[in-house]
């Protein structure tokens, strides 16, 4: 079946009417994500990311639906109060961006206008001064996690995928001076060009640097691959395992790794296939775990290897919010809150 952007497109504003329709808590549909980019797929596949807004608390925040092997969406659910403060809206790293250029797909209020027109208020948004601001509270997030890793004596993947998280936060922080934040299947593919254009491209090979790249090649990476797809397919059972990790986007994240692989930085592979086996690994035990650790390892993120990599994910922190303070020097904005 060929499938297309527009195709895709199609797809996303029909299931927002169709739900819309069948659910009148529902007053608003919009479409984020790689959609909005003219060429959204990655190893041939790609998720149409809705996100409905409700009147009141929805019954859950998240789900995955399969259209084909490749192809699924990625519905996210919100409640209307969560954009009753446009200042704080305009300063949300996350949601700030995910409103100020969506798709709108449907809509029974005048909700959508309001909120992008109180955003977009005085042509501000990507000026230094909030810029500033949504990076920092990214950053802070970041060293928050980074924070309770400090005194752990004993990594295993619950550890290493709060590392993970805390990197991730460190890398967006930099990569928002640029654009949007940088979602997890791309975060390494993107990254390079996001820390050039910001100035500080020695941040991206310190970013691989803290996952272990350093260590291991491309070749390794698919030595990997058939460990790592029985771990994802085994997690996919347990009702216990972080909602990413579904059967809907096995295919997803596989054929993107192996275009990756195959590309101009094949090492960015890297973080969508160790994030997400880790994610796994958190409800694996036996042979299943130990094939995670094996890999963990060699990456320099378990055993004594883990305590130095904690270390220079505090480098690395310190090293961003040197360059956040730099750049608010040089557009006198106040380094303390980004004003």
């Amino acid at each position: 079946m060929r499938v297309t952007r527009e195709s895709l497109l199609r797809i996303a504003k029909e299931t927002a009417q169709e739900r819309a329709y069948n659910d009148q808590d529902i007053i608003a549909a919009y479409l984020t994500g790689s959609l909005l980019n003219i060429d959204p797929m990655l190893g041939g596949t790609a998720d149409i990311d809705i996100v409905f807004v409700y009147k009141n608390k929805p019954p859950k925040t998240r789900e995955f639906v399969k259209l084909t092997p490749d192809f699924h969406l990625d519905i996210s659910r919100r409640t209307k109060d969560e954009f009753r403060s446009p200042r704080e809206l305009r300063s949300d790293p996350w949601l700030g961006y995910e409103m100020y250029d969506p798709i709108l797909l449907y809509e029974r209020e005048k909700f959508f206008d309001f909120v992008q027109a109180s955003l977009r208020a005085g042509f501000d948004f990507e000026q230094p001064p909030l810029m500033l601001q949504r990076c920092r509270k990214m950053l802070a997030h970041g060293r928050q996690i980074w924070m309770d890793l400090t005194d752990v004596d004993s990594a295993g993947p619950k550890e290493v995928r709060k590392y993970l998280k805390s990197l991730f936060h460190a890398i967006n922080a930099i990569a928002e001076l640029s654009g949007p934040p940088i979602y997890e299947r791309r975060l390494l593919l993107e990254f390079p060009a996001r820390a050039e254009a910001s100035g500080k491209p020695d941040l991206s090979a310190a970013a691989f640097g803290l996952l272990g790249a350093g260590n291991i090649n491309a070749e390794k990476l698919k030595t990997w691959l058939p460990d790592w797809k029985y771990a994802f397919k085994l997690a996919g059972e347990n009702i216990n395992v972080d909602i990413r990790i579904s059967p809907v986007r096995t295919n997803y994240y596989e054929k993107a790794i192996n275009a990756m692989l195959e590309g101009a930085i094949p090492l960015a592979a890297l973080w969508p296939l160790f994030h997400t086996w880790t994610l796994a690994a958190e409800v694996l035990d036996g042979d299943h775990l130990k094939f995670w650790q094996n890999a963990a390892g060699e990456l320099g993120l378990l055993g004594p290897g883990f305590s130095d990599r904690v270390d220079g994910l505090d480098h690395f922190i310190d090293n961003i919010e040197i360059a956040l303070d730099e750049v608010a020097r040089e557009n006198g904005v106040d380094s303390s809150n980004g004003l």
